[in-house]
């Protein structure tokens, strides 16, 4: 099979050519993405607009030059999302909309509206038949299924349970509506008990009141829990786990196969932005953005998410660690940065069951900007 190719353009500049607002329009042309528009087409601009208090999501003043691209290309771009599972700034349209324009992603900026594509709460959704492993069936938000095209804008980083987020999990769990994104989330945490401190803070961000305080100890129940992992990401004492050899492979295919039915009926249709900056050690759905990890590497860009997670990966892994982030180990070029962060982590697992159910091939051929 041939290699796919995966469209690079680093962080150097030194004339207007090469600022990134240049190269973001550079890579559109260079990889096709015009050839994925139709004309007066609704094409979905899909990212993450970040939780309140994050501030490593893509920059909007970036998202723009994708929206101008695809009206020149005649088509009609809107930027979406899909509302969370976990309480926070944007569990609902009402509230998403408002910590999208808080974070600069307001019509005067992007160029296009924001439509949250699971509706207000949740209940405008599409049921997509895939025939996978663990569904049949999987739950898209309405909106996204609607779209002609996509553009599928990424920032890639570091994610507590599937080890990174790039364009598959920006497929698979950004995708989906609330409904989906429980049915994915298989995996429930437990407690340490003896790295537990009772210090409350995973109570405190449990949207179902799974976890109460006994005996100055955390404890989970487990038939409430939902698996968001949001105590996971806020425990200053790492005394909060999970299964990872019996779950986490779990979690990690279901999302890929909600990224299955995310494209179903557009696989030809959408192009693919992974922007490797300020690459953390978590989601952008944490209130917080952490020390990158490695330096900043670029931008790439693909009609295959495979592929582009592929090369992300690889990327991200040959740069030399920064010191003083939350790398514990793999500092090193060359080294499993994504195990550095999260011992038990196989991040690569999205790559290798993407290809197993043909969501797209790990094969790439990195090509860099003229």
């Amino acid at each position: 099979m041939p290699k796919q190719k995966v469209y690079f353009a680093n962080m150097r500049a030194r004339d207007p050519r090469d600022n990134t607002v240049s190269k973001i329009n550079r890579l559109f042309e260079s990889a096709g993405f015009g050839e994925t528009i139709r004309k007066n087409g609704l094409t979905a601009i899909k990212l993450h607009f970040g939780e309140l208090g994050n501030d490593s999501y893509i920059n909007p003043v970036f998202v723009r030059q994708v929206v101008d691209k695809v009206r020149a290309h005649g088509g009609k771009p809107f930027v979406t999302d899909s509302n969370t599972l976990y309480l926070g700034s944007r569990s609902n349209a009402a509230d998403h909309i408002e910590t999208a324009i808080l974070h600069g992603f307001d019509y005067s900026v992007v160029g296009a509206p924001v439509i949250i594509a699971d509706g207000l709460s949740g209940g405008n959704i599409k049921t997509v038949a895939i025939h996978k492993k663990h569904f049949k069936n999987v739950i898209i938000s309405g909106d996204i299924a609607a779209a002609e095209s996509m553009i599928v804008l990424s920032h890639f980083k570091g994610h507590e349970a599937a080890g990174f987020g790039g364009a598959i999990k920006n497929l698979g769990m950004g995708c989906a509506s609330a409904v989906g994104k429980q049915a994915q989330h298989s995996a429930r945490p437990l407690i340490i008990e003896e790295a537990c401190v009772g210090c409350g803070k995973c109570v405190q961000v449990c949207p179902k009141t799974a976890i109460t305080l006994r005996n100055e100890k955390s404890s989970i129940e487990r038939s409430k829990c939902i698996g968001c992992f949001e105590c996971m990401t806020i425990c200053p004492e790492r005394a909060i786990d999970i299964d990872w050899v019996t779950e986490i492979p779990q979690f990690i295919e279901r999302i890929v196969e909600y990224a299955v039915g995310a494209v179903q009926g557009k696989e030809s249709r959408i192009g693919y932005m992974n922007f490797l900056t300020h690459i953390t050690p978590d989601c952008d759905c944490v209130p917080w953005s952490d020390t990158p990890v490695v330096p900043d590497i670029g931008i790439l860009a693909s009609k295959d998410p495979v592929a582009i997670d592929a090369a992300s990966f690889d990327l991200v892994n040959s740069q030399q660690g920064n010191p003083g982030s939350q790398l514990l180990h793999n500092h090193r070029k060359g080294e499993d940065k994504f195990k550095g962060l999260r011992t038990n982590t196989d991040a690569y697992r999205q790559i290798r069951y993407g290809e197993e159910i043909g969501l797209g091939s790990p094969g790439y051929q990195l090509v860099p900007l003229e």
